[in-house]
């Protein structure tokens, strides 16, 4: 079972109340360009917070195969022989290194990153190859 870490949905939450309170002061001092980006910056980070406490397990698996989190909070439980393929998309930019488990169903890909499972995706990946054998 791979999650979010709860310190970057503290960290989000936190994120939309900061964003909150500057909205709050820019209202006071009618200032309409900082209310224009604060409420949706309030909304949006807040939403991926909520989503992260609602919702923090993103991939688990058993023997009968993997659920994962399809939609805003829904889950989806995929069988073995319904994955086609299990990778890791790695990429290089700016000089980081990013990784994303890509798990292909043939109707959907689910895309996971290293902070929604908790764990490398390379690991997470061997992981799931050895369960699905």
């Amino acid at each position: 079972m791979w999650r979010v870490r709860r310190e970057l949905a503290v960290l989000k939450i936190l994120g939309a109340l900061a964003c909150a309170g500057l909205g709050l002061y820019w209202w006071a001092g009618a200032d309409v360009g900082g209310m224009i980006l604060a409420v949706p910056a309030t909304v949006l980070i807040g939403a991926m917070g909520l989503r992260d406490l609602l919702v923090p397990v993103r991939l688990a698996a058993d023997d009968s195969g993997i659920t994962v989190v399809h939609g805003f909070a829904g889950r989806r439980h995929v069988p073995w022989e319904a994955i086609w393929d299990i990778k890791v998309d790695v990429r290089r930019r700016w000089g980081l290194r990013s990784e994303m488990l890509e798990i292909d169903t043939g109707d959907f890909l689910h895309i996971f990153s290293s902070h929604e499972l908790g764990a490398s995706p390379t690991e997470v990946a061997a992981a799931l190859r050895r369960r699905g054998t």
